[in-house]
């Protein structure tokens, strides 16, 4: 087995594949825009670690102060993602990507880490389950989606007060979204397609700054989806979503 890992820098960044996308040729534009995003990111202290092998192995944390979501809290890790699958699983990846996290946020001197997962086992969250057995705690929720933390010193994160909203005054299909993730222009692309074919009114908010990201009106971590002016997910949407959980 493998256990040799790699933390993307500036100096490997433009060979090294960056994990979750690596096979399939519909993202392969996002990973490039990942790719520029995360060179803008490394030198705030953005971490991205991987398994050094064809593989979607990985964690992906950022101090919380520069971190794309709307949570606060101060001296603060926040993960993106964290993610190990196929035939990955069950060898001890997850177990030494989070315990390097862990070193690492004690080594900076933080205060604890944090990360958005849900009640129920969500697709593109961190599972609670897994987290929880790592000393996480449940220290905030809106709706279903929760915020779990790793306190070191008794300090916890929140929710941004407009993340409570959950709500927008357009009635219109609206997504908010960064370029964190490779998968992101692809299920855009789907869904500008699909709505012009179908007539559907779409607003797409691009967040291309801390600033934006922190203020989203609703639970975000790298997309959000309104629509008649509620909050509905976080799930990445490609057409089929669409059609069967949104636009019912």
């Amino acid at each position: 087995m493998c256990d040799n890992y790699i933390n993307v820098e500036m100096d490997n960044i433009a060979k090294e594949h960056l994990c979750c996308a690596i096979t399939d040729k519909k993202h392969q534009d996002g990973v490039c825009v990942k790719r520029s995003w995360l060179a803008e990111r490394i030198p705030e202290g953005h971490v991205f670690r991987k398994l050094d092998a064809k593989g979607k192995v990985f964690i992906e944390y950022a101090p919380l102060e520069t971190a794309w979501v709307p949570v606060n809290g101060e001296n603060y890790i926040y993960i993106y993602c964290f993610w190990v699958s196929g035939s990955f699983k069950s060898k001890g990846h997850g177990k030494n990507l989070l315990e390097y996290c862990i070193e690492d946020a004690k080594r900076q001197g933080k205060s604890g880490i944090c990360v958005i997962s849900s009640k129920k086992k969500t697709p593109f969250l961190t599972d609670k389950k897994y987290m929880l057995n790592y000393g996480f705690e449940v220290v905030d929720e809106i709706g279903d989606y929760e915020l779990l933390a790793l306190s070191f010193n008794g300090a916890k994160p929140t929710f941004a007060d407009n993340a409570r909203k959950q709500e927008i005054d357009t009635k219109e299909l609206t997504i908010y979204y960064s370029k964190q993730c490779p998968y992101i222009p692809n299920c855009i692309d789907q869904v500008e397609k699909f709505c012009k074919v179908n007539h559907i009114l779409l607003n797409l908010i691009t967040i291309d700054t801390l600033e934006k990201a922190k203020s989203v009106p609703g639970v975000f971590n790298n997309y959000a989806v309104f629509y008649e002016g509620r909050f509905k997910t976080l799930h990445l949407l490609n057409e089929g979503y669409l059609k069967k959980k949104i636009l019912v």
